[in-house]
């Protein structure tokens, strides 16, 4: 009997792999695979801009996967580019470019229901068909954010319509605005889909900033096996790359940098995150553990100059934190944030092993910070080292109402107080 008959017994091993409908277990390993190119001249679809990305992609996707692959040039975007399940996007390096245009803002001047499917600007100049817009305003009942994404797919004077409806009321009273935003590189309920060795250009200076829970130069959303390899993503006026309520994410030799958001943003829900081998420079966090990421992996990632190298907070737990470097952060070195609603709102039993924090904050900052309620937390085999001088400066801060915080075998010079423990209460 095999595995599941209840005997528990093991399934035999697939050695001849077959080409089956609807399976997505085992399948040769085909010598050849479908693929498209893209590219400036010499190309099967030949452009430089979103639309012939996204034909790329939605004609491998209908053909149920493969490779795009983009070749060198600059792809000047005025919308995002969706990427479909089991899509390979596969660059040329530092010579295929990602760029988004510099980003324009109307003001609403028409109040617009939740079943509306169009809004009237106060000065259309600069949109066009076409174009990835995000809609923002302030409910006036109870001062919440509203954010919204969408095309617009249709035109009369400074009257658009959208490609779906807003499903959100956008009041005059709420202030709303129109914005040529959007992620670079967009997936939503993707499955098994990679994004390779291309650069991301957020153009951050001529960019409104947007929110990394709703963009960045790559952005997901209810997504399981997606890989970012080897991917260089800069400058975007929001985060580097973000996921959100996404599992099995593998983000692997990239360089994400300049950003004003965050560099690595496993967000809210995803599991078991892996993040190896990346080079995070200048970004507000190099590494930002949102809310609930479990069983996540960060390992040998460089962490240079971030405001602060690695924050981990709200129920995000059993997390490893493994041979990374964290350098010259502004404002702190590994960080955990508290959450005092309740003794299971914490990052509990997450492990710190291994990394070098060197030089972290200003003269009263700390190497790494525990604060709050958390449980069962181990800092182990870590070199934590400040260059600059002691003046007031801590390795650890072991909070007050922290618990089980283990210290193991850590190398911590150069500091005014290598531990504070506060005092339980």
């Amino acid at each position: 009997m095999l595995a599941g008959s209840g005997w528990g017994a093991t399934r035999p091993t697939v050695t001849k792999p077959k080409a089956t409908s609807g399976d997505e277990v085992a399948e040769p390993d085909w010598e050849k695979r479908l693929s498209i190119s893209v590219g400036p001249k010499n190309a099967d679809l030949v452009g430089t801009n979103e639309k012939v990305l996204q034909a790329a992609v939605d004609y491998m996707s209908r053909m149920g996967g493969g490779t795009v692959r983009l070749l060198p040039g600059e792809y000047l975007l005025r919308n995002a580019v969706h990427l479909r399940s089991n899509v390979r996007l596969l660059g040329s390096g530092t010579e295929s470019v990602l760029k988004k245009e510099a980003s324009v803002t109307a003001k609403l001047a028409d109040d617009s229901d939740w079943y509306d499917q169009e809004v009237t600007l106060a000065n259309g100049d600069g949109f066009q068909v076409g174009d990835g817009v995000c809609l923002r305003a302030k409910n006036p009942d109870t001062g919440a954010n509203i954010v919204i994404k969408r095309t617009l797919v249709a035109r009369t004077g400074n009257r658009f319509k959208l490609n779906t409806g807003l499903r959100k009321n956008l009041w005059l009273s709420g202030d709303p605005t129109c914005s040529t935003l959007f992620p670079i590189l967009n997936c939503e309920n993707v499955k098994h889909a990679a994004i390779e060795n291309l650069t991301l250009d957020g153009n951050r200076a001529n960019n409104e900033n947007l929110n990394g829970n709703y963009a960045g130069c790559i952005f997901a959303q209810d997504c399981s096996w997606l890989t970012f390899r080897n991917v260089e993503a800069h400058h975007y006026n929001g985060d580097g790359m973000s996921w959100q309520i996404c599992h099995d994410v593998l983000v692997e030799g990239c360089h994400s940098h300049d950003n004003a958001g965050l560099g690595l943003h496993p967000g809210s829900g995803s599991q078991r995150p892996v993040m190896r081998g990346n080079k995070l420079e200048r970004n507000h966090i190099g590494i930002f553990f949102c809310w609930g990421v479990r069983h996540g992996l960060a390992e040998q990632n460089i962490n240079i100059e971030n405001d602060i190298g690695i924050s981990i907070g709200h129920r995000d737990t059993d997390n490893y934190i493994l041979d990374n470097d964290v350098l010259r952060s502004k404002k702190g070195g590994i960080v955990f944030r508290p959450d005092d609603r309740g003794k299971d709102f914490g990052p509990h039993r997450n492990r710190i092993e291994k990394n070098r924090i060197i030089d972290s904050g200003n003269e009263a900052g700390i190497g790494i910070n525990v604060r709050g309620n958390i449980r069962d937390i181990t800092l182990k085999a870590n070199e934590i080292r400040e260059t600059r001088g002691a003046q007031k400066r801590i390795g650890v801060h072991v909070g007050r109402e922290t618990r089980d915080v283990k210290l193991v075998d850590n190398k911590i010079e150069g500091f005014k107080t290598p531990v504070v423990r506060e005092p339980s209460n």
